[in-house]
């Protein structure tokens, strides 16, 4: 899996967090199914938020393509808010497919962010 990170801005700066860590932090939690309806970043702008990311074509296609190779065998990853850290890909995917839940593990405590205050494009990939 490629390196990748969960962003949000915040007061202190931009938070980061590690997929790999969010991935291996969750491994033994409980799998359950929520609706797809119930995932707010779907109506979001969540892709594209840093301004330098602008939504080409060619930025749009690349999503598309990981939309295709993701495998809903594997639960997203929400924050104890309820709120996506890894999965946007997957749940389109199932939005595309027609389906109405999706698996997914659920953090009771939001684990720190491994970066705050550093832009995207200085995070190590």
């Amino acid at each position: 899996m490629r390196k990748q990170y969960n962003l949000r801005p915040s007061k202190e700066g931009l938070r980061a967090w590690d997929i790999h860590r969010l991935i291996e932090l969750s491994k033994n939690f409980s799998v359950k199914r929520i609706l797809l309806s119930e995932i707010n970043e779907v109506n979001e702008i969540y892709w594209f938020q840093d301004p330098s990311q602008l939504p080409t074509g060619t930025a749009i296609l690349e999503h598309i393509k990981l939309m295709e190779e993701a495998s809903l065998e594997y639960p997203i990853i929400l924050c104890a808010n309820g709120r996506l850290m890894d999965g946007m890909h997957r749940v389109m995917k199932a939005l595309q497919q027609g389906h109405t839940d999706i698996k997914a593990v659920q953090f009771e405590t939001t684990p720190e962010p491994d970066f705050i205050g550093i832009p995207a494009d200085e995070l190590p990939y």
